[in-house]
């Protein structure tokens, strides 16, 4: 009888297994379903956004921004909130728990970005058509006449936009207005000369063309109407730029979708500031005597550090090379990460180095392009601020702070293996919603790893040795002082109304910037809220996690193993991609 029970026993319990894995089975099924409908709407209410990532079905669309749009946007998020709460979360597998939570978290934040921060109103800037038109004529992702035909009936949407925008805007901050107005202008050469040229490539009748044509001349007016209009538009208590404690804390959960708090990732930055500027004045008595001979080193710690680092910042190419040298280290930093066996590098995704479009100045001087996970064959933009017609004095700041050790790690952090490598991963994720909603601080601080990274490995080593140079070094930490002086500064500023004075006593004696590069920064806080916490965050995180993974494993760490496990679950939050590698290595 014992026997007998135990058998109906381990009958029930495999029955009860059967039964919980088809429960499983069936959830995720659902789950799969629920997001492809998901998917397809979000493309349908957000085409341009649909179009960035490569998915060409709304192509010929151009939402207005009024209120009709918004409400929309709410009732999306609503109905597939109320959606997700039908999913049983116990009987998700992993990777659809963290597709869940970023999509929850995506439809939360959308909610919060219309009822509570507003941007819609105080920031003009957001308000700007060219970059979606311009990718339309640059990516050859199908005929450049099918392309043309739908940029035509996209731009009869343009007047409505700027029309709408109008109606929209309230009490706009100073700089947003400024920054709209000057990326507004420029990108009026999309329509004036992109477009023509792409029109005398094409093969379209004379008829069609002159259509495409004086559409195009319709949409320029109503770029440069919207400008104008700006430049006119009474504002008597402009609103301020700071974002606020509040409503920071919120836009840091909901963007940075960090392990940290806003306030404990400042605390770790400073904390890092001042570890990093020991190990800089260490690295400065090193070199001091072979660079500055007899003379004596002041006692000042952060004088010392800032005068070794201006010795070494005189070495930097020419304005008229800069494009150049950036696309002749690419190869040469491949050729050392398939030296060291430190990730695979897919060759065949194309990488195009190319100045800065007209419609993107204004707040970074070097920038990623890269496909989306529909267009994964696309061409990746390596976009280079351009110095032409620049003052000397101000080229020459810039070339120094862009010097011939930084311009190495720039490289590093946009390109290979940082920002393009990482891209390309993600878009060969199996979960399309890690791609398309793609956490910064996991993009920005994969990048910023990269350049550590490289040089734990001995990138940056001089007369054939095998470590990295102590200027190498000398100058990463004052790179890595970039990403760290990043958040204090948007923390400062945004949070404790740090005064412009003090950002730039932060930017130039504390993070050894050149006064061209703090002024930059100064604008781009100005203009921008959280991003700049992109960086330090998600490198901590990764950092973090890759130490106490080396820890636990032991001998069996491998580090190429590590880079493409923790690059093929997409852009994920590093917190959900720690979770589902703690669980594989448990």
């Amino acid at each position: 009888m014992k026997k007998l029970a135990a058998a109906v026993l381990v009958c029930l319990g495999v029955m009860a297994c059967n039964n919980g894995d088809k429960k499983m089975e069936d959830q995720n099924a659902k789950f799969d379903a629920y997001k492809e409908r998901f998917i397809e709407t979000l493309w349908k209410l957000n085409p341009g956004w649909a179009s960035g990532v490569g998915y060409h079905k709304y192509d010929s669309v151009l939402v207005v921004p009024d209120e009709a749009s918004r409400a929309a946007q709410l009732e999306f998020s609503k109905a597939n909130l109320d959606s997700l709460k039908g999913f049983d979360m116990n009987g998700l597998s992993d990777n659809n728990k963290t597709d869940y939570k970023m999509i929850e978290n995506q439809l939360k934040y959308t909610e919060w970005g219309i009822n509570e921060e507003k941007a819609y109103e105080w920031n003009p800037s957001s308000y700007n058509v060219a970059e979606g038109f311009a990718n339309m004529l640059s990516n050859d992702y199908d005929s450049l006449d099918t392309r043309l035909r739908n940029f035509y009936l996209r731009m009869a949407n343009v007047p409505a936009y700027y029309e709408a925008a109008k109606k929209n805007i309230r009490n706009p901050t100073i700089e947003h207005t400024q920054l709209a107005i000057d990326q507004n202008v420029g990108g009026t050469s999309v329509f004036e000369k992109d477009l023509q040229d792409a029109l005398q490539k094409s093969h379209l009748n004379e008829k069609t063309k002159g259509e495409i044509s004086a559409r195009g001349k319709e949409a320029a007016a109503a770029m440069t109407g919207f400008a104008d209009w700006l430049k006119q538009y009474k504002n008597d208590n402009p609103r301020s730029f700071r974002l606020g404690k509040e409503l920071y804390a919120k836009k840091f959960d909901y963007e940075i979708q960090s392990g940290y708090t806003a306030e404990q990732v400042y605390d770790k930055a400073v904390q890092h500031k001042n570890e990093l500027h020991e190990k800089m004045y260490d690295i400065t008595k090193q070199l001091w005597s072979k660079y500055c001979g007899n003379k004596a080193m002041p006692t000042d710690k952060l004088v010392a550090i800032k005068q070794m680092i201006d010795t070494l910042s005189i070495k930097h190419v020419q304005p008229d090379s800069f494009q150049a040298a950036i696309e002749k280290q690419l190869p040469e930093l491949v050729a050392f990460i398939k030296k060291k066996n430190l990730i695979y590098i897919d060759s065949t995704k194309p990488l195009v180095v190319r100045k800065e479009p007209a419609y993107m100045a204004g707040v970074a001087g070097a920038s990623i392009n890269a496909p989306g996970p529909y267009d994964k064959n696309g061409n990746t933009y390596y976009n280079v601020g351009s110095l032409s017609g620049w003052p000397k004095e101000k080229a020459e700041s810039y070339l120094r702070e862009y010097n011939h050790y930084i311009l190495q790690i720039l490289n590093i952090h946009e390109a290979i293996p940082g920002h393009y490598t990482q891209l390309v991963y993600s878009n060969q994720s199996p979960s399309i919603i890690k791609s398309i909603l793609g956490n910064n601080a996991m993009i920005e601080g994969w990048a910023v790893y990269a350049e550590r990274m490289m040089l734990e490995n001995g990138y940056g080593a001089e007369n054939g040795g095998d470590q990295a140079s102590p200027e190498m070094w000398l100058m990463y930490y004052k790179w890595n002082l970039r990403s760290t002086c990043n958040t204090i500064l948007d923390h400062s500023v945004h949070v404790n109304n740090m005064s412009k004075e003090d950002a730039i006593k932060l930017l130039v004696n504390e993070a050894f910037q050149q006064q061209a590069e703090a002024e930059g920064k100064l604008k781009r806080v100005s203009v921008t809220q959280v991003q700049l916490c992109c960086y330090f965050t998600g490198y901590t995180e990764i950092y973090e996690f890759r130490e106490e993974l080396k820890k636990k494993m032991g001998d069996k760490f491998n580090l190429k193993n590590f880079h493409e496990k923790f690059l093929s679950y997409g852009s994920a939050p590093v917190k959900y991609i720690k979770e589902l590698m703690n669980k594989e290595n448990h």
